[in-house]
This record gives C-alpha cells, sequence and structure tokens, in this order.
C-alpha cells in the first residue's frame, strides 16, 4: 500500500475530501427521506466559511436530488474550481484495493455511478474530476487501477480528450479509455453496430429544429434528411436522457405541435420500432457487460413503448416482477444464449470494460438495442421484499465488477515488474 505521500519522490500526494457521495445521498432519496434538512445544514456551513469540499459536492448533489438541477450545478463549478478529488466511503480499512475514477464536471448523471458498484467492496474509491484549464495533479492520487467514468456528451469531451492524451503515460491499467467511451452518444452507435448480426439498431440522426420545422412544413420529407426515416418518428433533444423530451411523431402537424414546446436547437430522430409482445405490452431489457461478460440488470414491462423501469409499474403486478425475476434466473441460458452472436458482436465492437445496453427484442426476434451507455444506473435500492430475487443478481454484477478491478490491477503490477 502507498502511504498518502510518495516517499519515494519527497511529493505529497492530491489532498483528498470526503464525502456523503451519491449512492448514499441518492438511496437516501430513492427510501423517502427529506433530504432538506440535511441540504440547510451544509447551507448554514457553506455560510459560515465551515464547508469542506467535500461537503460542497454533497450539497450539489442533494440539491440536483431535490429537483434543483441549475443551483447544484452552479454549486459544483463552485467548488470544483478549488478542488477535484474526493473520496467515497470505503467498507474496508485498509482497502484491499485503490481505484481512481475519471470524472467529468457534469450533472449527476453525466458519469458513472460507479460507488453503487463498489459499496460492499471493500474497495477504495477516489474521484477525480478532470477540469479543463486546471490539468491533472502531479503526482497523481496513489491507485492500482483507472477507470473513466465521464460520458460521451458535449460536456465531457475536453475531459476525454485530456485523459486521452495522457492514457498511454498513465501509471497504471486504465480502463473504459475515452477513444472507446466517445463512440457511444446514439449518433454513433448505430454505425458502430451496424451489420452485426442479429442486432437491429435503428439509425440515429443528428437534426437541427430548422430542418424539423422545413418537415413540419411541408419543405422536407423525413427521407430527405435520412433514406431511412418515415413517419412515425422518435424525436428527442440531443443531450437528453431518462425520457425527457422523448417524443413519437406520427405526422408534420405533430413536429409542428412538438417544435412549439421545445427550446433546444438540436434533437437526435429516428424511425419508431414497434416490439410490443402479442400481448400488447412492451418489455425493456437493462444488460450489464463486466469484463466482456452480459448480466441482467432489470426488465421492465408495460403498455406503452417509452418504457423506463420508473414508470412500468413494476411495484404494482406481481405478475410482472415473476416474469423480471424469471428472466434474471434464467438469463445465462435464456436470453443470454438466444442473442447471443448480436450481444457477443456488440461486445466486440464496442470494446469497453464496463457498459450497459437498453434493449428489447423486435418482432423478428432480433436483439433491439435502444442505447449503449457507459453511465446508467446500476444499483441495489429496490425493496428486498418486493424484489427478492434482486439483490443476488445484483451482487453477483457487483462482485464481477470487483473482480474485474483486481484482475486488471494484477496484470498491471505484472506489466510493471
Amino acid at each position: 500500500m502507498q502511504p498518502d505521500s510518495d516517499q519515494r519522490t519527497g511529493f505529497s500526494e492530491p489532498i483528498c475530501a470526503d464525502r456523503i457521495g451519491l449512492a448514499s445521498l441518492t438511496a437516501m432519496a430513492f427510501n423517502g427521506a427529506d433530504l432538506r434538512p440535511l441540504r440547510d445544514e451544509l447551507i448554514s456551513k457553506v455560510v459560515g466559511g465551515t464547508a469542506s469540499a467535500g461537503e460542497g459536492l454533497d450539497l450539489s448533489l442533494i440539491a440536483q436530488l431535490l429537483g434543483e438541477k441549475q443551483t447544484g450545478l452552479s454549486i459544483q463549478a463552485e467548488v470544483l474550481a478549488f478542488h477535484q478529488l474526493f473520496r467515497s466511503p470505503c467498507s474496508a480499512h485498509p482497502p484491499k484495493l485503490r481505484v481512481l475514477a475519471l470524472a467529468a464536471a457534469i450533472d449527476m448523471g453525466g458519469n458513472t455511478p460507479i460507488e453503487f458498484l463498489l459499496e460492499e467492496s471493500g474497495i477504495e474509491l477516489k474521484t477525480l474530476y478532470v477540469i479543463p484549464g486546471i490539468g491533472l495533479p502531479s503526482p497523481l492520487p496513489a491507485h492500482d487501477v483507472a477507470i473513466v467514468i465521464a460520458s460521451d456528451s458535449d460536456e465531457c469531451r475536453e475531459a476525454l480528450r485530456i485523459i486521452d492524451e495522457m492514457a498511454p503515460r498513465w501509471p497504471q491499467p486504465v480502463l473504459n479509455p475515452p477513444r472507446l467511451v466517445c463512440n457511444l452518444d446514439r449518433d454513433k452507435l448505430h454505425r458502430l453496430l451496424q451489420g452485426v448480426e442479429g442486432l437491429d439498431i435503428p439509425a440515429t440522426i443528428c437534426v437541427t429544429s430548422a430542418q424539423l420545422a422545413d418537415v413540419a412544413q411541408g419543405n422536407l420529407s423525413p427521407a430527405d434528411i435520412a433514406a431511412e426515416l418515415h413517419f412515425p418518428l422518435i424525436v428527442r433533444p440531443r443531450g437528453s436522457h431518462a425520457g425527457v423530451g422523448l417524443a413519437k411523431i406520427d405526422d408534420r402537424a405533430a413536429i409542428g405541435a412538438y417544435l412549439a414546446e421545445r427550446a433546444e436547437q438540436e434533437f437526435f430522430v429516428s424511425r419508431f420500432v414497434d416490439y410490443a409482445n402479442e400481448d400488447g405490452l412492451f418489455r425493456k431489457y437493462r444488460v450489464v457487460f463486466v469484463d466482456r461478460k452480459p448480466y441482467a440488470c432489470h426488465m421492465a414491462i408495460a403498455g406503452r413503448w417509452d418504457i423506463w423501469y420508473l414508470n412500468a409499474g413494476m411495484s404494482d403486478s406481481a405478475d410482472k416482477r415473476l416474469e423480471e425475476e424469471t428472466f434474471m434466473r434464467t438469463f445465462d441460458f435464456g436470453f443470454a444464449r438466444r442473442h447471443a452472436t448480436a450481444l457477443a458482436g456488440s461486445v466486440e465492437r464496442i470494446g469497453l470494460d464496463y457498459f450497459t445496453i437498453d434493449c428489447a427484442e423486435n418482432k423478428r426476434g432480433d436483439l433491439l438495442i435502444f442505447e449503449a451507455d457507459n453511465t446508467a444506473v446500476v444499483h441495489n435500492m429496490d425493496s428486498p421484499e418486493l424484489f427478492p430475487y434482486k439483490p443476488p443478481q445484483m451482487h453477483k454484477i457487483f462482485e464481477a465488477f470487483a473482480a474485474m478491478l483486481i484482475v486488471r490491477a494484477r496484470q498491471g503490477r505484472e506489466r510493471a515488474a
């Protein structure tokens, strides 16, 4: 283990600020805790000049969890202007491994929520925010393995570039390298995965509001923008997440109505795929890949196409939960075997050490991929009484992730020897 200061060089390690962290604060909010008293306590410390950098970052997260995104981002920007290195709670002392997560200054959904994966692992997690104009600390914090947790988004672009520039000289193994993360945005992913056997991924086209207005007015047809496009269309603001601004557009008039409610200037457009089963219900799956192996994460079932787990009513239906449990228990010899070729092809082309896909099955039985992401939430917050089958599955994912980190760190030491 490295001491807090590097005695070999005489340089001190960068100071690391402790924080409550994303996993604990999100779990509190998820379980219905009132975060406002903690928010007010931290605000008092800020006003009194006694708040630490870690407490400032926690305050930023609390504001975002309370729906005050811009306030939270403003607080975060103030904190990161003078401090970039933070330590999350660790379940073991001393830790069995030290991980350095390389993050970007973005909202709470823009970096991999790695704390959920490591909460009970006994692995120490330090997060270094890579801020343009500030640069990386020298020396770097002591660590055994690093992982890039910034997303393929405009806000993270410069941070990814800085990490990528340093990556060939990084002293330890770096997982999820930036050059591969940068393939995940929706308009690039379909080109990357096009032609994989057994896989269906609609082309996603970036368009301007002016182009959409031309379609609404009859000056353009969807096919004029891209040959694959035709009504009905799926439209969403570029960079949006969790269904914000997502809409199914059936005709020109609907585009006009949609644009009247949106201030964004760029959108992603793709063809609509009706993936409903014979019972009229839509089934959407999240699959996690750890070290190239797929794991079931969740299954959402609803009567609507724009489905994600929180709007699927899984808590209200024992039948839906039974189907999700069956999906998890039979995944290796059911879903994963059925789509083995498409899953393997996706892993080969994406190439990341850790990522997720949100997917379904189209009416031909092909794997229909909606998106691939390195920042989707993989957690164990659901009620074990209502979802008793989930904790074993989540722990399987968490253990695989920790094992991957340990193996990569060992391989790094062997190469350096």
